[in-house]
This record gives C-alpha cells, structure tokens and sequence, in this order.
C-alpha cells in the first residue's frame, strides 16, 4: 500500500497536480457515494425524471442541495437554477393536409403517416423545393441563397434507412443524428418548412406535446415527418424536378409555459488571470420518465442514462472542493436538463452562458458511465472519449487515468458518430473543446426500464471518476487550455467558430 501511494504521489507531478491532491481525490470519489446518490436518482420516487415532471424538479433540489454541502458558489439567476422558459407545444393535428404536385399530378400525403416535429400555423400553396439528400456534408453546403422561402425536403442518402420519429439521435441511425440538427439548420437557411421522411410516424391525431424554449416558438420553421411511402416515392423520383410544388396546412398548436433548470456550481480559481477562465464539468439529470411499455414496470429510471453522470459531477465536485488549494482556473459544474429530447439543456446554456464562451476553455460531458456491461463485451478498467482525436483533452484524461488504473481509449467504431450525439456537441457548435466520456456506448438496459441503480460497476465508476478530477484539475491549472485538433478535417467548423468567438471578445 506504500510502495503505491508513492508511486501516485510521484505520478501526480506529471499531471501537474500537488501530492495532496491524490489521497483526497481517491478518498472522496468511493463507491458508497456514488451509490447512493445513483439509487436515490434513479428511484421510482423521481418517476424517470422526464422533462418536465414533478421528479426532474425533485432532482434539480436535490443536485443543488449537494452542490451546497460541496461549498460550491451558486451561479444561476435563482440561486444555482439557471431557469429557463420554456412551453409545452401540442399539435393540432385537426385539418393538416400536405399535398405535392410533381410532373402533371397531385399526390396528398396519408394524414395518417404524418408526424408534426415543429410546430407553428402554416398555410403554403404551390410552394418551391429543394431535395438534399440526409448527409452531413450535403446539408452542410447548403446556403441560404439557396433555401431561403422554399421547402426543405430530405431525403434518405443512398443505402441508408430513415430516422424513426420519437428516438434520440444517439442509436445506430446516422439519420437520427442529422434530426437533431435540424433547429440550427432551420435558422441558418431559413426554409418555409421541412420535410423529413421517418420509418416510423405515429398517427397525426396522436402526437405528445414537444418542448421548445418560449422566445423561439414563433420563429420554428414548421417541420413535418412523412411516413407515407407513395408520397416519398413520388418526391424522390426526380430530385432534380424543379417543378415540383409543395402546399400544405397545419393549424396552429397549443401552447402551455413551462420553466425548467439548469444547476450551476462553480469553484472559483486560485489564479488573478486564470480565475476568469472556466473548465466545465456537465451532465444531464432527465431521462425518459413514465411510458406504457407493455409490462408491469413504466418508470424509465435511467439509472446509468444518466444518474450515472450526474452522481459523478456531484461527488467529484465537492471531491475538488475538499482540496486545500484552488486550482488556477475555475471549474462549473452543470447539470443539465432535456438531454433526451434534443439537448435542451445545453443548447440553453450555450445560448445564454453565464460565463463567457470566448472564455470558456473547453466541456468535459459525463455520460454512462456506470454500466460496464457493453453489448460489445465487458468494459471494465477503461473509459472511451467521443471525438478522441478532435482535441488534446484525451491527453489529460489519458495522463490521468494511469494514476487510478483505468484507461481513456477510442472506441474506433463509436468515438467520432457518437461526438454529435451528446450535450457536449451544443458547446462545440459553439466553438468550446468538448468531448463526452461513456464507460458502455450500448448495455442491454439502453432506453428501457430495466436500467435500474443495482446493475452499475461502483468499484469502476469511483476510478473512472477519479480519474476525470485528476484530469479537470491538471486542466485548470495548466497555462495552456485545450486546444480543438486543426489538423482533423472533421473538426473545420468547429475551429472557425471557436477563431470567431474569441475575435470578437477581443474586439
């Protein structure tokens, strides 16, 4: 037991850490904590914790309640509530038509098949399309000339299947990915309306009431999912038929306020300069809630998805608050909400930052990390990073790891697909370094109501988060922040946006 604490003691210099930081750290981050906060997270008592529910307020009280033992500062505009506004929009499905006109016929949708994903009242008549077909790069070279005041039509990219409505964009399905996307591109290109094909439309007259921040509800590019394969024929046919012609009507929907939160922390840093620099530590607290799925147990309590990774940012917060020393930097921690319906949270944090983007130095995002049962095998003494090689802050984790025996790796299959299918993608839209640590991309439990708090590996949970400490606190006391990979032509887009930010704090 010597011979190791010395060796950690020793090791700890490379990662720029003082000795005094390595028994505390491991001392603090245990199994036991991080049990309980997982099993009272994801208890039935917090009903799933769905967005919005009386369980995920149950949870914001109690992450800023731990928040307060820890010492942490409160950083919300309510204590450490970062509140936004936020509306419950429920379709009206009564009277949608969608009708196509294309080479000499008219084609109208199966009402039955349609699926409305963004609400507002439209009424077009024999409006202009343009098809792209549902790939990155394609949607990326779009520009507003080109859309401006027409209908956006994807269509599927050879080979591929069509996203299924209602599914987060984090399976298999490259297409679900680029749904997620759709609000940026919306307001980038400025359609009249989208039309997104789906595998698996519910009835128009049976459609949940979808959430959107309150400000941006009348500017929502109208967005419908047809699952009506004559009409996908019919518009797919010739995707270079300039004459085809969309009309459409969808009445307008209901619309009930509703505010939500994010929980914000910060340990403020030590350093005169560095303090107005800040590390972000987040994860989101919601999962799916309470749903009818044919057996007896309806709550989704979302054990490992994700009370797995708001536990760790609670128990590693007040781990580096128990630190005698500051580190340089500051370090914020958030938890976020709306996650599982399309990263509310975050992008409403990266709309309104409490603390400067330019100046934000990059987010580490905490996602399943307790399952270590992945359907690809054990994943035991091993962590991955979405986006491996999009920044260097897999050398710090990397660094780090070999201090509590585990590994940061790249899962070659899931890293770079998986980088858009999280909360930290919001904060690289908007220029910040950001990756997303999971222990199990995929466990047999993913999304379903048998992820309950007994089935995480504890033991390799505390290394895991053990090692993410040691890592935020080399980061924030290291004179170079990270830094995104120019070098990685995936990360183009991110680079610009991160050279802009800080120009223009500059100015």
């Amino acid at each position: 037991m010597k011979a190791l604490l010395v060796y950690m003691l020793a090791a700890c210099a490379a990662v720029a850490q003082a000795p005094s930081a390595v028994p505390i750290i491991t001392s603090r981050l245990n199994p036991g904590g991080l049990k309980a906060d997982v099993s009272f997270l994801a208890s039935d008592l917090l009903e799933g914790r769905g967005t919005p529910s009386r369980g995920l307020d149950l949870a914001a009280e109690f992450i800023a309640a731990e928040f307060r033992r820890a010492g942490l500062e409160p950083a919300g505009d309510e204590g450490y509530f970062q509140n936004a506004n936020f509306a419950t929009v429920a379709s009206n499905a009564a009277g949608l038509e969608l009708t196509l006109e294309t080479g000499g016929k008219t084609i109208r949708a199966d009402n039955t098949a349609l699926a409305i994903q963004e609400e507002a009242a439209l009424d077009l008549s024999h409006a202009a399309v343009v098809k792209v077909a549902m790939e990155e790069a394609a949607l990326d070279a779009l520009t507003p000339d080109q859309v401006r005041g027409k209908v956006l039509v994807l269509l599927p990219a050879e080979g591929a299947a069509p996203p299924v409505v209602g599914r987060g964009g984090r399976g298999g399905n490259a297409a679900n990915a680029i749904t997620r996307r759709l609000p940026v591109l919306a307001a980038k290109l400025q359609p009249v309306l989208i039309l997104t094909p789906s595998a698996g439309t519910q009835p128009a007259g049976n459609r949940n009431a979808r959430l959107r921040e309150a400000a941006e509800i009348t500017g929502a590019v109208p967005t419908l999912a047809v699952g009506d394969a004559a009409f996908l024929s019919a518009l797919s046919a010739k995707p270079s038929d300039a004459e085809a012609t969309i009309s459409v009507h969808m009445p307008a929907p209901t619309v009930t306020p509703v505010k939500l939160h994010n929980v914000v922390g910060i340990l403020r840093g030590s350093d005169p300069i560095l303090k107005d620099s800040y590390l972000l530590l987040t994860a989101h607290y919601d999962h799916l809630g309470i749903r009818d799925n044919g057996t007896a147990d309806h709550i989704f309590n979302g054990a490992d998805d994700d009370a797995s990774g708001t536990a760790s940012v609670i128990e590693i917060a007040g781990a580096i608050a128990a630190l005698p020393e500051r580190a340089k930097r500051s370090i914020v921690f958030i938890a976020l909400f709306g996650e599982e319906l399309g990263d509310l949270g975050s992008r409403y944090y990266s709309s309104h930052p409490i603390f400067p983007l330019a100046k934000t130095i990059a987010d580490v995002n905490l996602e399943q990390l307790g399952r270590t049962d992945d359907t690809q095998g054990p994943h035991v003494g091993m962590f991955n990073l979405t986006g491996f090689d999009y920044t260097d802050i897999s050398t710090f984790l990397g660094k780090a790891g070999e201090l509590t025996g585990v590994k940061a790796v790249k899962d070659e299959k899931n890293s770079d697909p998986y980088f858009t299918r999280s909360d930290n993608n919001a904060f690289a839209q908007a220029g910040v370094p950001s990756t997303t640590l999971s222990v199990a991309y995929d466990f047999p439990d993913y999304h379903k109501a048998g992820d309950e708090w007994q089935k995480l590996d504890y033991e390799n949970l505390a290394k895991v988060d053990q090692a993410i400490a040691l890592a935020a606190i080399d980061i924030a006391n290291n004179a170079t922040a990270p830094q995104w990979n120019a070098k990685n032509p995936k990360v183009e887009q991110f680079v610009k946006t991160r050279e802009k930010s800080l120009a223009d704090a500059g100015k």
